[in-house]
């Protein structure tokens, strides 16, 4: 059971989706207050702390650039304090961008430091990375994001895996001396795959035996055509269909009654998706960021065109939110009911919680750990109970 964290900037005016154009990429840098970035931290730091001490599996780490509802253009350093300031919860770095490193053999070197300083606790996430983040962010040329990112990984992996020097002759990186100090704790973390729903990036991980993680905005029902187009793909290269090869995100709010969830989470709920998701559309899909293989095989999702749409004209209603299930809110019966239903369903082997969402309260936030922790957690551990997970790292626990 995973806990993860945006780190939302929680101050974003409440006029945001109507006076400015999008809370990424060219967000106006005048809305951050420098003492409520700094407050944000410490709270956001030690809500992850306080995760793993309620008992999570794993807490989780990002990585977006010029975002209004995701602080975090180094996870890394993040997940350093979080390696020193826990014991036993996997450290999950979901992820760095390997193709915005030059050279990515930067990321292998950043990874193998927090396996160490974790004692081998690490998950090593490579995302492809967002348009925004990368294209638009980050000014990587959209039609050669996906080569460079192969390319990363797979310098990367050598990389940890050499026992001596040597050279690397790809396209885009070349160096005579490839000896990364230190190499991993582990003889090579858990690589885990963050990704929105591409062909190529299923095949990826099906071949190599890398998690998928479907990472979604919307919960379970909206992922689930990508989940169960990710599971044919694995069928498809001869793999089994053990769960932990999957993992998904969902937002969650738990109190003692239905009723009460509903009215503690509104808030919160309102405010991530209708201010802190409101994201220009010309940042989406630049020519070249989407392959020509994914876009034929894309899904055309009626729900997510209305979403949007709602999201534009900011209608989005909480009980909507509640219906679709993009958040699932109620007493721990409710959400421990509904979250194992739909993990046997899709098969998620790895919960990912984001039991922080918006401009929820430091006190909301413990609130709901504790109450997921304590209520609704062991239950769902026991689903899938039966499977070894060769995903997690050597010595989590």
């Amino acid at each position: 059971m995973m806990w993860f964290h945006f780190m939302p900037y929680p101050e974003l005016p409440e006029d945001f989706n109507t006076k400015h154009r999008s809370v990424w990429v060219d967000i106006d840098p005048g809305l951050f207050d420098r003492d409520v970035l700094a407050s944000a931290y410490d709270e956001y730091i030690g809500q992850l702390v306080y995760a793993a001490e309620c008992g999570f599996d794993g807490i989780c780490v990002n990585e977006h650039h010029n975002n209004g509802y995701g602080l975090m253009p180094s996870p890394t350093l993040i997940a350093a304090i979080l390696a020193n300031r826990t014991e036993h919860a996997a450290i999950t770095v979901l992820g760095s961008s390997v193709a915005l490193y030059n050279p990515p053999l930067r990321v292998a070197e950043e990874f193998a430091m927090l396996d160490h300083i974790s004692r081998g606790r690490l998950i090593a996430g490579f995302p492809v990375g967002t348009s925004m983040d990368t294209c638009y962010s980050y000014s990587t040329n959209p039609s050669e994001l996906r080569p460079r990112y192969y390319e990363g990984i797979d310098l990367i992996l050598k990389a940890w895996e050499a026992d001596k020097p040597f050279a690397f002759n790809g396209k885009f990186t070349q160096m005579r001396y490839v000896n990364p100090t230190p190499r991993p704790y582990q003889k090579r973390p858990p690589v885990w795959i963050p990704g929105g729903g591409s062909v190529e990036t299923w095949d990826f991980c099906a071949e190599n035996d890398f998690v998928y993680g479907a990472l979604t905005y919307y919960g379970v029902d909206m992922v689930r055509e990508t989940v169960m187009s990710y599971w044919d793909r694995v069928a498809a290269h001869g793999k089994d269909d053990n769960p932990h090869r999957l993992a998904v995100t969902q937002f969650v709010g738990v109190a003692d009654t239905d009723a009460e969830a509903y009215r503690l989470y509104k808030e919160p709920a309102e405010y991530f998706f209708n201010r802190s998701l409101h994201v220009y559309p010309g940042f989406a899909d630049p020519p070249g960021y989407v392959t020509e293989t994914s876009v034929r095989a894309r899904y055309k999702s009626a729900v997510r065109s209305v979403v949007r749409a709602k999201q534009a004209k900011h209608d989005l209603t909480f009980d909507e939110m509640i219906e679709k299930r993009y958040v699932v809110v109620g007493s721990p019966d409710t959400v421990r009911e509904t979250l194992e239903a739909a993990g046997r369903e899709l098969r998620i082997g790895h919960l990912c919680a984001l039991l922080h969402f918006g401009n929820m309260s430091d006190e909301l936030v413990r609130y709901n750990t504790r109450m997921f922790g304590e209520k609704v957690a062991p239950s769902l551990k026991q689903v899938f109970s039966e499977y070894d997970d060769p995903y997690w790292p050597e010595f989590a626990r």
